[in-house]
């Protein structure tokens, strides 16, 4: 697909991973497998507490196609997604089905333009939802907009708004959501001194609660296969992770969590194991 603006469901997206991705409070093992005909499968179980739960994927790619299917033992549902790029220059259409809910379909195609992008995603049911994303810019600064329309109801059930400015070594975003009620800014900043690790700062504020929150956060490369992180925010809320790659593409995750405005409660931890071929 040409190069862009970002979509708008990326406004944010590298700071928000930093603050939550990879962070778990479950136990959880994944293998991962891949053939030469470019099938490759995934199997996961885990345990939260004294629930488990599970499921097994297959990936298989064919030239500029992609099926996907997994099975979840939580929900007991089969997802069926089929991704197909450049049906049309800088296109890509994503086809989802939940079975055994066929009313679950949605059909969605995304376009990147040097100076503009758009997606449009369309359920398949009687009353269907059209979502709509926009952006226009460069990939150093976008403006874009998202909206989901009920066609039953003649609703809108969200529409928000927002900016991405995006440099080498920093990224921000400010962004209207829900409704304008709500309003969240983020800044990422990538620096040396944390061996190519970031801080970032996330501030949000609810207009109808008139409730703020600050969130900080930052990940240290500890050497080229250790990696931590760490974030806290005003309400007390702590949190801790190291992972280590065990191997090429094969990790090991430990985090954990902790209130600690309320130290009689007990901490949370995760653990996650991921091995890759």
């Amino acid at each position: 697909m040409s190069k862009g603006p970002a979509f708008f469901s990326e406004f944010g997206k590298k700071a928000k991973d930093v603050l939550t991705k990879d962070y778990c409070s479950d136990q959880r093992f994944t293998v991962c497998s891949k053939s030469a005909t470019g099938l490759a499968l995934s199997s996961s179980v885990g345990k939260n507490g004294g629930l488990s739960s599970g499921n097994l994927s297959a990936r298989y790619r064919h030239k500029n196609a992609v099926l996907n299917v997994k099975v979840d033992t939580e929900s007991n549902q089969i997802l069926t997604t089929v991704t197909i790029t450049d049906i049309l220059p800088s296109t890509k259409t994503v086809a989802s089905l939940k079975l055994p809910d066929y009313d679950s379909g949605k059909l969605a195609t995304q376009y990147c333009h040097e100076h503009a992008t758009f997606s449009i995603a369309v359920s398949t049911n009687r009353s269907p939802a059209v979502d709509f994303s926009a952006t226009i810019g460069t990939p150093s600064i976008a403006f874009g907009a998202e909206s989901s329309y009920m066609t039953g109801s003649r609703k809108f059930l969200k529409y928000n708004a927002g900016v991405s400015m995006t440099k080498p070594n920093s990224n921000a975003s400010v962004i209207l959501a829900d409704k304008g009620d709500s309003l969240r800014f983020s800044y990422l900043h990538y620096l040396d001194q944390l061996n190519g690790g970031a801080v970032v700062g996330e501030i949000s504020r609810k207009f109808s609660t008139n409730e703020n929150t600050l969130t900080v956060g930052c990940s240290y490369l500890v050497d080229p296969h250790t990696g931590m992180k760490a974030k806290l925010n005003n309400h007390g809320n702590l949190g801790a992770l190291l992972q280590h790659e065990l191997r090429p593409k094969s990790y090991l995750t430990i985090s954990g969590s902790f209130d600690t405005k309320a130290l009689q409660r007990n901490p949370k931890f995760g653990l996650a194991l991921s091995l890759k071929p």
